[in-house]
């Protein structure tokens, strides 16, 4: 089919949506425009990857196709955000060009005045000849100047113009020689590191290693695991992983929705195996930093320009008369402009300060929600469970874990009925009076994906208890598939699904963008 033709067929089913309220089946597109049933469940399957939608399941069984009203497409940012984003890129970069020439052109410019009124005001009434033209040059001669070691020290041989700075953590994982120039120190103190900006498929990667080490089926339960995510996002994530890597939804026989990927599991060597990636416990975020650096880079950029925004405060009273300065151009020059500059350079990561801060709360609160996912997973997951979790077990379970951060009880629980609400829960009373938190919404969908993925066996494992049998009538194939679906949650141990709760770990942002910038190795070893 054309591109036109496949342009033309995703423009009516979009049309059929609008008058349907984003909700449909793939019966109610073939009855709004008039396509096959292939090609309507083909672009409803394409609109779930460029536009925020998910997959549900009717009473009936039947597959429901559950677009925002608006149609709105992914990764569309609001207009007031952009604009802020913009703007904000654009100073930075106008600032980040002054900072080059003003912080070190203007700390050496006061560094040898400063040498030169100090000389003056030991020489007497002989400012004009020995403090500024003699002494003073050869105070000035023995500045780093024209030292090629001083410049290597600004730059670095090995760093290219725009290669990005992730911070301290990052820098230690750097090879010996390969030295991250001073520069960009000084732009981190003012805007913070680089932020790693991954791709969609930098950010797929683990989620399709996921897919191919669990045979090829998932359930949003286990992409929740994966991710963090709270469930109306991971089903709005697996809509989009769904169209964008041609995955096949099913529904089991208790109801379930599992979603298959047969063509990640193709493979021109063989059979497909895969590590499986760490669950979110083991991928807690760390801290935003303010700037990245360590405290000595810190300091010496902070000491610069304090030392230039004092030396330009005072010169009107210090330098200026020793050296006979005066007039509006040395005023605009010497005062007003580094005495701006300096003020800037310490307001915007100051100011910056409070956004780091909020941001910081949002990555405590999300570590919080994974390491209770870990113990709500394990226990769900249990021989003979699903078994219960309380909010005192759920809190000793995550301050063990989160040693460096305060969490309240009431935090825990507030997650706790989050997590409830998402999953629907069986909340109730023991005979203490303790709420207990079970999570058969878990279990149930982790069977089924077991149950999907025996009777798929995409990864080609041999097949333990038959679950399939051409020669079956749909009668006798609804009942072997109950079968099935009732052994792995009743019987089956599940909870080697997930690794144990009990260890946690961290994961820098930079790491998913990281592979692919030693990719460009070779240029890196060139500049």
């Amino acid at each position: 089919m054309s591109t036109l033709a496949v342009a033309e067929r995703q423009s009516d089913v979009l049309s059929a949506l609008r008058s349907l309220g984003g909700k449909a089946t793939v019966g109610d597109v073939v009855a709004a425009t008039g396509l096959p049933a292939t090609d309507s469940q083909a672009s409803l399957k394409q609109l779930l990857e460029t536009h925020q939608g998910q997959l549900a399941v009717s009473d009936s069984g039947e597959l429901l196709y559950h677009f925002d009203e608006k149609l709105i497409r992914r990764g569309t940012e609001p207009l007031l955000a952009r604009v802020k984003r913009r703007a904000w890129d654009l100073f930075s970069r106008v600032f980040k060009a002054w900072i080059v020439i003003m912080l070190v052109v203007y700390f050496v410019v006061f560094v040898i005045l400063v040498l030169a009124a100090l000389f003056a005001n030991q020489q007497g009434g002989n400012r004009r000849s020995g403090g500024w033209g003699g002494r003073g040059r050869r105070g000035g001669g023995g500045l780093p100047i024209g030292n090629l070691w001083f410049w290597y020290w600004i730059w670095g041989p090995r760093w290219y113009l725009g290669r990005p700075y992730y911070g301290r953590r990052w820098e230690r994982t750097l090879p010996k020689d390969d030295k991250v120039p001073f520069y960009k120190k000084v732009f981190a103190f003012v805007f913070g590191p680089d932020r790693p900006r991954p791709t969609q498929q930098q950010l797929d990667r683990g989620t399709l290693r996921l897919i191919r080490a669990r045979g090829g089926v998932i359930t949003t339960a286990e992409l929740v695991e994966h991710t963090g995510l709270p469930v109306e996002e991971a089903e709005s994530e697996m809509g989009r992983l769904v169209g964008a890597y041609d995955g096949e939804p099913t529904v089991s026989p208790d109801g379930e929705l599992a979603y298959s990927f047969p063509s990640v599991m193709l493979s021109a060597h063989g059979q497909v195996t895969a590590r499986e990636p760490n669950p979110s416990w083991m991928r807690l975020e760390y801290p935003l930093d303010l700037t990245g650096n360590t405290a000595g880079a810190n300091a010496l950029v902070g000491g610069m320009n304090a030392f230039t925004l004092v030396a330009a405060a005072t010169s009107p009273w210090f330098i200026f008369p020793r050296l006979h300065l005066g007039g509006p151009a040395a005023f605009v020059g010497l005062v007003v402009v580094p005495v701006i500059f300096s003020l800037m350079f310490f307001a915007v990561p100051t100011l910056r300060m409070w956004g780091v801060k909020r941001e910081n709360r949002r990555r405590a609160k999300r570590n919080v929600r994974r390491v209770t996912l870990g113990l709500v997973y394990a226990r769900s997951l249990e021989a003979g469970g699903p078994n219960g979790v309380t909010v005192d077990d759920a809190h000793r379970h995550v301050t063990s874990r989160l040693e460096k951060q305060a969490v309240s009880r009431g935090e825990v629980e507030k997650v706790l009925h989050s997590l409830a609400a998402e999953f629907d829960a069986d909340v109730a009373p023991d005979a203490e009076g303790r709420l207990v938190f079970r999570f058969p919404e878990i279990r149930r969908q982790v069977a089924a994906s077991e149950v999907v993925r025996r009777s798929l066996s995409l990864e080609g494992r041999t097949v333990g208890d038959i679950v399939y049998d051409t020669g079956d009538t749909p009668a006798e194939a609804d009942a072997r598939d109950q079968a099935a679906f009732d052994r792995a949650l009743k019987e089956a141990d599940l909870s080697g699904y997930v690794p144990s709760p009990d260890r946690v770990g961290y994961e820098a942002d930079y790491e998913l963008v990281l592979a692919d910038e030693e990719v460009r190795a070779g240029r890196l070893a060139r500049a």
